[in-house]
């Protein structure tokens, strides 16, 4: 079904759903600077001065809630590209209220910025919590090669915590100088054979090109070795997920979307096969996008991966979020279309990140993507508006409510410029807490001078759950006949797009999609 959401990015509209939120009473760590707008609550900022990263900078954000506990890890003071990769530091963000309060810091010991670290620079956090061992642990890539030229990237390692608030130094996972995109989960569910075990991936994007898994079964302290899938797949941005039963699903870009697993624990990892191709629209202004996939799951194992596509439009003239899923990782459903406006409008959707609530599955899962958007697709890097958005379904992704506004507008200009374009993210956070979704995102307001005001920012209220309003569906939706990409795919094993994966080494797409 194809439908107009007359209420989408409209000012009165938002400020009617604006209104209806619940009002809480907060005590901030951070308040809100002037300016931001409302119904968001600023929770991190950029502290450092170090002369190779633009500031005050903050951009990626990761996170992960269990209990009460919600933690978020995100890039701080981004590296221009003019000098090359990564960030300052790797910070972090936390509430161990539900959302209520927030505290903010840096990881300690990383970088020759913070508390002793020893390398150049940082990407890449993932946050997980391993509830065997009480651990939290936001894994990064520390950078070895500083810049384009370096035949040396980044290494992988991991941060740990109690608390969420307080971290240790790093310690190594994989430190051959070659890796890219790292992820980490772990698996929590207490009747698994595998309780316990976290498992970290990477890929070695100035080696192999594989994509790499290594498990850790105490909590963080020791690490496997990187283990790539039987036909040793090679690709970028996978972002794994654990069922009930231990089995751990690994979706990742390749030639487009494609998953291997794992049955025994990670000791080794399957063959890799084709979800779906991508077709997308080249976003405009020069804005950073390597279009990866998200992943998460429902309570009862269904895993859900959504990405950027241009399938559903005619001539591709814009993206919308897309979404298939599984119960098993190798039976996938079709690409359908989350319906956040009609396939006519001009909006252009991408970075997507999706979140899960674990206590429901089924046709009751609870499901809050929140994207990054163009409110005209056709714009230039002078006059494109971006904004964040976000929609929910709570029939297990039947049906959506209509896209909502969260943040913006804001210009190209208020971002750092990163090795691969103005950036904001390669992805986003969003995370249940007691039921309650919270998105954690980038937002820039106009800078001052040569120092830009780009931080940290999630809402004061949990985004809310539908009620009574109007849903959506676009599962009747189909892909345009001849579909195809506005411009000739690349897809890499690093993020910077410099080492391209040969057709060679893309996965063979069966299934057509």
């Amino acid at each position: 079904m194809k439908v107009t959401l007359s209420g989408y990015c409209n000012p009165r509209a938002l400020l009617s759903f604006l209104i209806t939120l619940p009002v809480l009473t907060i005590s901030l760590v951070l308040a809100t600077s002037a300016g931001a707008q409302s119904g968001l609550v600023k929770i991190s900022s950029d502290p450092f001065t170090n002369t190779d990263s633009t500031h005050k900078s903050e951009v990626e954000p990761a996170s992960f809630a269990w209990g009460n506990t919600i933690v978020s890890a995100f890039h701080v003071g981004r590296r221009p590209g003019s000098v090359g990769w990564g960030s300052a530091d790797v910070g972090f963000a936390t509430s161990t209220n539900g959302g209520v309060t927030w505290a903010h810091g840096n990881l300690p010991g990383l970088t020759v910025n913070y508390k002793g670290g020893t390398y150049g620079a940082a990407a890449d956090p993932s946050v997980a919590y391993d509830a065997k061992h009480g651990q939290w642990l936001i894994s990064t890539l520390p950078l070895v090669g500083l810049g384009p030229g370096s035949r040396f990237i980044g290494d992988v390692a991991v941060s740990r915590s109690t608390n969420g608030l307080t971290w240790g130094s790093p310690i190594s996972i994989d430190t051959t100088h070659l890796d890219d995109k790292n992820w980490t989960v772990c698996d929590n569910t207490s009747s698994s054979p595998f309780y316990g075990n976290c498992y970290t991936e990477w890929d070695q994007a100035y080696g192999t090109g594989d994509v790499l898994m290594s498990v850790s079964s105490d909590g963080g302290q020791t690490w496997g070795p990187g283990l790539a899938s039987s036909d040793h797949a090679g690709g970028l941005g996978g972002e794994q997920v654990v069922q009930p039963n231990g089995t751990v699903i690994v979706p990742f870009e390749g030639g487009g979307i494609d998953v291997f697993s794992s049955t025994n624990g990670g000791a080794s990892w399957g063959k890799s096969q084709a979800v779906a191709g991508i077709n997308s629209h080249f976003v405009a202004g020069g804005l950073r996008n390597p279009n990866l996939p998200s992943a998460a799951i429902d309570g009862a194992g269904k895993v859900f991966v959504v990405w950027s596509d241009c399938r559903f439009r005619t001539g591709c003239p814009s993206n919308d979020i897309v979404m298939s899923s599984s119960s098993d990782g190798k039976t996938w459903s079709a690409v359908t279309r989350i319906p956040i406006d009609a396939t006519t409008s001009t909006v252009d959707h991408f970075i997507p990140g999706i979140g899960i609530d674990r206590a429901t599955s089924g046709s009751s899962a609870h499901i809050t993507i929140v994207y990054y958007y163009y409110p005209t697709a056709k714009c230039t890097s002078s006059t494109c508006q971006l904004d964040v958005g976000f929609v929910t379904s709570t029939d297990g992704g039947t049906t959506w409510t209509a896209g909502k506004k969260i943040a913006g507008p804001m210009t190209l200009s208020w971002l750092p410029n990163s090795d691969n374009g103005a950036m904001v993210a390669d992805y986003i956070g969003v995370s249940y807490v007691n039921g309650n979704p919270f998105g954690v995102f980038a937002v820039a307001q106009a800078p001052t001078g040569s120092t830009l005001a780009e931080a940290m920012y999630t809402t004061k209220a949990p985004l809310p759950l539908p009620g009574s309003e109007p849903r959506f569906s676009g599962l009747a939706d189909k892909p345009v006949a001849g579909a195809k990409s506005d411009h000739e795919m690349h897809f890499y094993y690093d993020d910077e797009g410099t080492m391209e994966i040969p057709r060679s080494r893309w996965v063979p797409n069966t299934s057509g999609q």
